[in-house]
């Protein structure tokens, strides 16, 4: 039987903290209704006391969203806490979520305090929010180094005072698994109303182990995770809401389940990201754009076959459509084939080898073939084959130098060689391959596409030749436009030889 997991999401509150990254009234309504229908159970709507601006934002999210719990944070302050059960008057459901530094390095350096003082300062707060909301949550900053031994008299004193829920967030990022699961076990053994409780967790990932001390805690009974869309937040950032929520959903040996609709998460992580005007990176879990994506050619033959033999989720279940095979030059014949036949194109495999001949040459200059760029190519692999073939190509241009170029062709199968000068690189081309080509043609007209974007991407030249009193068509790719000149020359020249 799985236990219930409850999933507080501060992307609005801690997230938003992210320089750079605030959003307005309008914005942040946008971003909650988004979660709701993404189905976490708490949202962390603001800090009402810090500005008006936070303040409006907590009230209107109360008006819009209806279920699930709006939570407003405080400090361990009179002014903040009142403020905050102000702002969220018209919540269907409130909660405060106060609290205080609970680590040596908080409570004499920041606060400079004693334990005991804290302890009061805590107990106040809790009192004072349980007369003005129905719920409330505590918070002990930097419980992950704080010694569990006094955080334990803060959070049974804390219990006692009214606080249902108990967040132990590891402010700093400090702790490993095992220490944050082993103070979440600790405080389990030995508060002894910590039956009267939740507790939650809170992690940073200055270390980068945000998810995993999350797990740990849940492991040893936390039934609370605090969490932000793309694991935004202060400083590295926040525990990750997908990376949780997909690692509970996957791994059915973990007896947890949430209320997340997991197939909108991508959709939320795009809207977050497009808001806050905050990309997310390519290899992150999940949400990133490579996080379904293949091109290693053993991996995509193996996904075809099967998708499981590479992935361990279905992309589907958090909205994406389908697995990426991206292709690159380490992408195999499989994949190509793959794309190709997705754009309607079903070469036999003889014909799929000169195509793949072809997508090598321009694979290793491109980052990445996209379907323009197949699209380009199919009709040079699956052509018959022409009486001209481009073997090399040579060109030498510049401010100071007459533009040369030295072309080598196969032309019916011998190999021959001729340099010229031009106006220009492609003019220069122009006139060798003249020198070759013993049939007179005029050059009558050339353009030059860019196809793709970038500058590193396809261009797709056209050129018209005019010979025997016929006009003939030649086309060309490369990423190097004087190649495709050459090429589409060449392909012309071709046509014009085969009467």
């Amino acid at each position: 039987m799985s236990e219930r997991l409850f999933i507080f999401d501060t992307t609005l509150r801690d997230g938003e903290q992210v320089p750079g990254c605030q959003l307005n009234t309008i914005e942040k309504i946008e971003v909650a209704r988004a979660l709701e229908l993404l189905g976490v159970d708490i949202i962390e709507a603001g800090f009402p006391v810090s500005s008006p601006g936070d303040f409006e934002a907590v009230q209107e999210i109360c008006k819009t969203v209806k279920d699930l719990t709006v939570c407003g944070l405080t400090r361990a302050v009179d002014k903040d806490i009142e403020v905050a059960a102000e702002a969220l008057k018209l919540a269907k459901n409130a909660r405060i979520h106060t609290g205080i530094g609970t680590s040596p390095y908080h409570i004499k350096l920041k606060l400079k305090s004693n334990e005991d003082e804290i302890i009061e300062r805590a107990i106040r707060a809790v009192k004072l929010a349980r007369n003005l909301v129905p719920e409330v949550e505590f918070y002990a900053e930097d419980a992950g180094r704080t010694d569990n031994i006094y955080l334990a008299r803060v959070v049974e004193a804390v219990i006692a005072a009214g606080a249902r829920i108990i967040n132990i967030p590891d402010t700093t990022g400090y702790c490993l698994p095992e220490e944050y699961g082993a103070k979440i076990k600790y405080l389990m053994e030995n508060v002894k109303n910590i039956d009267q409780a939740i507790l939650s967790t809170h992690c940073h990932n200055d270390l980068g182990m945000a998810t995993a001390n999350s797990l740990a805690g849940i492991a040893y009974g936390a039934r609370q995770v605090e969490v932000t869309i793309n694991g935004i937040g202060e400083r590295a950032g926040n525990t990750a809401l997908e990376e949780v929520v997909m690692a509970i959903k996957t791994r059915k040996d973990l007896p947890f389940e949430t209320r997340i609709q997991s197939q909108r998460i991508v959709s939320t992580s795009r809207l977050v990201s497009s808001l806050m005007n905050m990309p997310v990176q390519a290899n992150k879990a999940i949400v990133g754009r490579n996080a379904f994506a293949h091109s290693s050619g053993i991996h995509q033959d193996g996904v075809l076959k099967n998708r499981e033999n590479y992935e361990i989720i279905d992309p589907s279940s958090v909205g994406v459509d389908e697995s990426a095979l991206v292709l690159t030059a380490r992408s195999g014949r499989a994949a190509l084939k793959h794309h190709l036949n997705r754009l309607g194109n079903y070469p036999d495999d003889k014909q799929l080898v000169k195509i793949y001949e072809s997508f090598l040459l321009i694979a290793d200059k491109k980052k990445q073939i996209n379907d323009e760029d197949l699209l380009a190519l199919i009709g040079n692999g699956v052509a018959k084959d022409q009486p001209v073939r481009l073997n090399l190509l040579q060109v030498v241009a510049g401010k100071s130098t007459i533009p040369m170029a030295t072309v080598h062709l196969f032309v019916h199968g011998e190999e021959k060689m001729a340099t010229a000068e031009g106006n220009g690189p492609i003019d220069a081309c122009v006139n060798a391959v003249k020198k070759i080509i013993p049939n007179k043609f005029v050059l009558d007209e050339f353009l030059i596409q860019a196809i793709t974007r970038g500058s590193n991407d396809i261009g797709k030249v056209h050129v018209k030749l005019y010979a025997d009193n016929r006009m003939i068509n030649g086309f060309g790719a490369d990423v190097d436009i004087i190649t495709a000149s050459v090429k589409a020359l060449v392909d012309a020249v071709s046509k014009m030889l085969i009467k």
